[in-house]
């Protein structure tokens, strides 16, 4: 039987890398998940909550709970929206006993994409290989290991044919995003993702995951600037590409 899944695409993911939405979803019905997407669905609410406006955010957070609960899975290609959902919710929803079954019910349902691939589907995917030899490095997001997700996207790429997989040094430290915190303290920010960078640049990947937008943003800027010659690009893209999907957006 079909997993009944919803993809959450976030507000980062949509506005800048739509692509990696088309990915999952094809790469979820591929693996033989029913894929809805909710037009209704918003902001999970975590930069309201960030920045101190929980009453702002609980709004959007029930909004959530509302467009999300008829659904068996929630999957979204975001561990930092993952973690909202999963941790901050709870926050949120603190004392609130009409919204609080519900809320422990969507959020025990909410993944990251590769977690789901994972944890739910326990998917092999070394049938499938990469058209040509590649160098490809990890970063972990600490959003991603918050929530306890650690070597599992570096296994999915191991068992692609055609991965040359680099290991990269100080791989779990925080590339300085942060969401706000790269605004209100640039050059510190700065700083952590210059190191960042030149980690990533010593292992001689052409390729780097990094499976939150946010992140991605950040770490691809900083290449862009340093003229370190990495494309930076979530894991389901490159598993598309090992599966020959196309996840062009129209």
């Amino acid at each position: 039987m079909a997993h009944n899944v919803a993809l959450f695409v976030t507000c980062l993911t949509d506005q800048f890398y739509p692509h990696v939405g088309v990915a999952v979803t094809k790469i979820l019905e591929r693996l033989g998940c029913s894929v809805s997407f909710p037009e209704a669905q918003t902001c999970c609410g975590q930069p309201f909550f960030n920045n101190g406006f929980h009453p702002e955010a609980k709004k959007l957070a029930e909004h959530f709970l509302e467009v999300f609960e008829p659904y068996d899975y929630i999957v979204t290609p975001s561990g930092s929206c993952c973690a909202m959902v999963r941790e901050q919710f709870h926050q949120l929803f603190k004392g609130d006993d009409a919204q609080a079954h519900v809320m422990e019910k969507v959020a025990g349902r909410t993944y990251e994409f590769v977690e789901f691939l994972d944890k739910v589907l326990k998917v092999d995917v070394s049938q499938f290989a990469l058209p040509r030899r590649e160098g490809i490095t990890y970063h972990y997001t600490c959003h991603l290991r918050g929530i306890g997700v650690k070597d599992e996207g570096v296994r999915l790429l191991q068992q692609l044919g055609n991965v040359d997989f680099r290991p990269m040094e100080k791989t779990d430290q925080c590339c300085g995003f942060g969401g706000t915190f790269a605004a209100k303290y640039p050059a510190i920010s700065g700083a952590i993702v210059e190191d960042k960078v030149q980690c990533i640049a010593a292992t001689g990947a052409s390729t780097l995951i990094c499976n939150d937008a946010g992140c991605t943003m950040n770490i691809s800027g900083m290449c862009n600037r340093q003229n370190i010659p990495v494309t930076t690009k979530h894991i389901a893209e490159v598993l598309a590409e090992a599966m020959g999907i196309d996840c062009s957006v129209l």
